[in-house]
């Protein structure tokens, strides 16, 4: 029957249900499997550039409803050294990313610069700069359920050694690939400042050489 014979009540509900299930389809991806992020600080150079756009994987972490505070702990545990997004211990600030240090009954403790993990330096190849030697932290155990994080520029991150543990219920997901990555200030990247950032994709699109494109589709 061609759509000129349908009756106009079931061509309403026919394109409802046809938006009904692209939004299903959008939460379901969105609260369970994927996201988007962009990096504001500078807090995990080398690793991840003021103005990286990642997608991150929430498969196995974190599922939630958009758009609303609800969401319940899965069965994934994160890996020492690995990536993490995670809600921010500060209310109102936008999530974190860090990399595990520490898990749940570790002890962790900082000499002269260098990690150190129940009795053994850490060996860490992704640092932005080399180990601050002025720099201690006394032994300190991870508890049950919670995780020590670092950024990995160590100079320039506010990590776990001035606010503590991250609760497994505060993670979120892990990065999965780097899709953009733009070079402009970070107050384009800060929350609420949509100005500064259409701006700086406007000023990307008039300067290609703005966007770094070798880091696109790298991935972790």
């Amino acid at each position: 029957m061609s759509d000129e014979k349908t009756p106009l009540a079931r061509r309403i509900l026919r394109e409802v249900l046809s938006w009904t299930w692209v939004a299903a389809a959008f939460l379901l991806i969105h609260g369970t499997l994927m996201q988007a992020r962009v990096i504001p600080s500078g807090s995990m150079e080398r690793t991840l550039l003021v103005g990286d756009h990642l997608l991150m994987s929430r498969f196995g972490y974190d599922a939630g409803v958009p758009f609303t505070g609800w969401h319940v702990r899965l069965w994934r545990e994160p890996r020492r050294q690995q990536l993490l997004i995670f809600r921010a211990p500060l209310a109102g600030s936008p999530d974190y990313v860090k990399r595990v240090i520490g898990l749940p009954g570790d002890t962790v403790e900082i000499r002269r610069g260098t990690v150190w993990v129940n009795g053994a330096p850490l060996a860490e190849p992704y640092l932005d700069a080399r180990p601050n030697p002025n720099e201690k932290f006394a032994p300190l155990k991870v508890p049950p359920a919670s995780y020590f994080v670092m950024g990995d520029n160590r100079e320039n991150s506010y990590d776990s050694r001035y606010w503590g543990f991250v609760p497994r219920s505060a993670i979120v997901g892990t990065p999965l690939v780097i899709y953009m990555s733009v070079d402009a200030p970070e107050t384009a990247w800060e929350p609420g400042q949509i100005r500064e950032r259409v701006y700086a994709y406007l000023n990307a699109v008039a300067h290609p050489s703005l966007v770094r494109w070798k880091r696109l589709f790298t991935t972790f």
